[in-house]
């Protein structure tokens, strides 16, 4: 009798010994198999955003009000294939804004480049400064104008404003010194952009005379049909052939 307990708890330990063996092996079944999965997923994600920004611009129908689409862009896209977008895009993009500067010493590290390249494409575009209400508008007008020069077939300048100031009543001081100096030297009335709530808080009825770039990223927004707004930005993660990442789109009331 005691001799068959001991080969029984025998039997018993080998057993275990198996089905931990056998456990161990389907946990690493499974994650060799939950590995691939993922790694195939991700293979798959990459393709087909590298599909989907080297050869197909997709782009929504244009609501009530505006004709034509455009992009806005700047170091954040890095270097864009110019041959890529124009083949594919061409007849669907029709303005380009590129950022020139930004407060009072810093130049976007692709101006030069992108604003080579659209001036040897003959593509419609302007430049645009991002304002810093803390630093003195004056010096900021000037440092866009000592990088930008303006050409007849440009696009009008435009003051990006998206920032707080010390009240509502400075920033839209400062503004207007700004868009005065760019106005009396390019000889174009600039463009302002904001956000919506900006402009419908801040900005609406304080500078007479003006045209606004808004952007809101809803699909359903109201007061778009106000003649002071003329571009809308409507998204930010747009993909344009030649462009790797998101990318500003744009409609505009504008028939370029």
């Amino acid at each position: 009798m005691k001799a068959f307990c001991q080969l029984t708890k025998g039997f018993f330990y080998i057993y275990k010994v198996r089905r931990s063996k056998r456990r161990k092996s389907n946990i690493r079944s499974l994650i060799g198999i939950s590995f691939i999965i993922l790694l195939t997923a991700i293979i798959y994600r990459a393709f087909v955003d590298n599909n989907r920004n080297s050869n197909v611009l997709d782009l929504p129908p244009l609501p009530e009000g505006f004709v034509s689409y455009g992009i806005d862009i700047s170091h954040h896209q890095g270097e864009i294939d110019w041959d890529q977008l124009v083949q594919h895009s061409d007849s669907l993009l029709s303005f380009f804004y590129c950022k020139a500067t930004e407060g009072i010493h810093h130049v976007d590290t692709r101006w030069k480049e992108n604003r080579s390249s659209l001036v040897a494409l003959g593509l419609n575009h302007g430049a645009y400064h991002f304002f810093l209400p803390n630093k003195a508008a004056d010096l900021q007008a000037e440092h866009f104008l000592n990088h930008y020069v303006a050409q007849p077939t440009d696009l009008p300048p435009v003051l990006d404003a998206e920032i707080e100031g010390a009240s509502d009543a400075d920033l839209i001081k400062r503004m207007k010194i700004w868009l005065s100096k760019v106005e009396l030297k390019t000889g174009r009335r600039p463009i302002i952009y904001t956000s919506h709530h900006f402009y419908r808080t801040k900005f609406r009825g304080a500078f007479e005379g003006y045209k606004f770039w808004i952007a809101n990223y809803n699909k359903n927004v109201d007061g778009l049909d106000d003649p002071s707004i003329l571009h809308w930005q409507f998204s930010d993660k747009g993909n344009v052939p030649g462009i790797k990442g998101n990318v500003d789109l744009n409609y505009s009331k504008t028939p370029f």
